[in-house]
């Protein structure tokens, strides 16, 4: 293969002992989970997966262990193999305590599951050939092996006392119940395998039925084993979210001080909304100012199709333009695919490119049921953090650079305080470039990151059952002291402008998934600061996000290290 690096990219460099440490730790992971190394297009096991039994977690802890005793008995050679022990300790290290700390798959929530993942995979496998349909066929005969593995260490876990909490069991019967429907997903899959080879007619629908069953068998399994000793209380409590916390932002914070930056935050976002509804309508309120956004029939999409391509016209030209200037893009870092999610349960999301480029990156927006009209104003800022300069600018530049660091760093790594931080700090960096000057679009970001601030404050709030402030006591009407899931739930009603299915699925995110949310935020003020820092040294923008993307998607402490080094 031609190597994709742009010449910005390269770094002048022979693999040292610690990048084979990490390459084959990454090879090992990929042996582990062969169902994220389809992800990465690594050919070789496209029809199994992992071992999601408690055996197949202790081979996970036993690669991290070996390969930090291995790594630490090496000297560093240079600038990267400093970066990379500082990330091989700081990540293995914290799976490890994690594990020590007896948390692990049993916290389930509803995204982010083992479950989720062996349905997700198929999202993203070839289905252009005769083979690439055997594969999916193969992998859907393998489905109930790899549920029966997660619901042992389910049930290992519960024999331990370790259950998540009601409200997340009780919604993922009803997820995975949906999985079980005659003609729903895996029964479509079969029949368009079977309508690409007629051959594969009975297998095809042998493998759904007992994907089908493997799912209904999890359901009744959470309904009958684990719902009955769930606990009803959400939240985790300190110990157990500052685990997760540090897990997400590869850093530690303190939890007060962020809570009150939180606070701190959400008001100013808040004021400079109310700025940009003045002008949107003289007068008005942030509330009808967006009424008069959504009136605007030029602002207005009509169904899938229409959406996707909007979608796809404006990241392109986001592409075009940033790589004139700003950013380094090229090659086929500049293929972006904007796609309709084969699902109904919310979200946009992102998937990075194949590991040789073969797949580009996309973009996916999963719709809910009944939803058939978008507003572009709300949306535009989201196009960009998924895309270019967010998600698919950081993801395809830490692909690029595999070349010249290690495999691990550059695709087995990701915090979600790096990405989404980043993320979150490309869509303001798009307001600043003027890209957003439009009031209309710059309503839609602050949205966005008013969304992300409350988050902060909810998160840490509730599950450390933190003193809610008394202006939204008062505002909101709610029984002072500490946050519990129904205050919270009016307080994102109050700060959350999307519509009453989305609120809730986000609602029961970040209660069955602690510390994941509040990263972003917290995220985007770290990368705010390395950028402040950067600019006061002296350096462009750009000479700041080329070095800082070149490092990966490192922890943020890690990541601050690198860059004041």
């Amino acid at each position: 293969m031609t190597s994709p690096l742009p010449a910005a990219l390269k770094l002048d460099r022979e693999t040292t002992d610690i990048d084979r440490v990490a390459n084959s730790y990454y090879d090992k992971l990929m042996e582990l989970d062969p169902a994220t190394a389809t992800i990465e297009g690594i050919p070789g096991h496209e029809t199994e997966y992992g071992d999601l039994s408690p055996a197949g977690t202790l081979e996970f802890i036993r690669a991290a262990r070996e390969a930090l005793e291995q790594v630490n008995e090496i000297d560093p050679q240079d600038d990267v193999d400093r970066v990379t022990l500082d990330a091989m300790n700081e990540s293995l290290g914290l799976i490890i305590e994690m594990h020590e700390a007896g948390l692990g798959d049993w916290e389930l929530n509803n995204l982010a599951t083992p479950a989720h993942d062996v349905r997700q995979v198929f999202d993203l496998m070839p289905q252009s050939t005769q083979q690439d349909w055997l594969h999916i066929v193969g992998r859907m005969k393998n489905v109930p092996q790899a549920l029966a593995g997660f619901r042992e260490s389910l049930a290992e876990a519960a024999s331990q006392g370790r259950i998540a909490a009601a409200r997340q069991v009780h919604l993922l019967i009803q997820q995975f119940g949906a999985y079980t429907e005659p003609d729903g997903f895996f029964d479509q899959l079969a029949q368009r395998a079977a309508a690409s080879d007629p051959t594969l007619d009975n297998t095809a629908r042998a493998a759904a039925q007992g994907a089908r069953t493997a799912y209904a068998d999890l359901a009744a399994f959470l309904r009958t084993r684990l719902l009955p000793q769930a606990p009803e209380r959400d939240a985790v409590g300190r110990e157990r979210y500052g685990l997760h916390s540090r897990a997400f932002l590869g850093a530690a914070v303190n939890l007060d001080e962020t809570y009150a930056w939180g606070v701190a935050e959400l008001d100013r976002i808040i004021a400079e909304q109310q700025r940009v509804a003045d002008r949107i309508k003289s007068g008005a309120s942030v509330r009808e100012a967006k009424s008069v956004l959504d009136e605007d029939p030029s602002r207005k999409l009509h169904g899938k199709e229409e959406l996707r391509d909007w979608m796809q016209e404006l990241s392109e030209r986001a592409v075009e333009d940033l790589a004139k200037e700003h950013f380094v893009i090229e090659g086929p870092m500049r293929d972006l695919e904007c796609m309709i999610a084969p699902t109904q349960e919310g979200g946009i999301y992102y998937t990075g490119p194949s590991a040789d480029f073969s797949r580009p990156g996309r973009m996916w927006w999963s719709i809910t049921e009944g939803e058939s009209e978008f507003t572009t104003w709300s949306e535009t800022s989201t196009v960009y953090h998924e895309g270019v300069p967010g998600h698919h600018l950081q993801i395809s530049t830490a692909a690029a650079m595999a070349e010249s660091m290690n495999r691990w760093r550059a695709n087995g790594l990701w915090y979600s305080g790096h990405g989404e931080g980043w993320a979150l700090y490309a869509e303001r960096l798009m307001a600043e470039l003027g890209y957003l000057d439009d009031p209309g679009d710059m309503m839609g970001m602050l949205d966005g990151q008013r969304m992300r601030a409350a988050r902060v404050v909810f998160d840490i709030g509730v599950h450390c059952e933190l003193e809610i402030p008394q202006r939204w006591v008062e505002e909101l009407d709610l029984t002072p002291g500490t946050w519990s899931p129904d205050s919270g739930y009016e307080f994102l009603r109050h700060n959350l402008a999307i519509p009453q299915g989305q609120l809730d699925f986000e609602f029961n995110r970040y209660l069955g998934w602690c510390g994941q949310a509040p990263s972003y935020k917290i995220g985007q003020r770290m990368w705010e600061q390395l950028r402040d820092e950067a600019v006061a040294r002296g350096e462009s923008l750009k000479e700041f996000h080329t070095r800082a993307l070149k490092i990966g998607s490192v922890g943020l402490d890690t990541l601050k290290r690198a860059l004041s080094a």
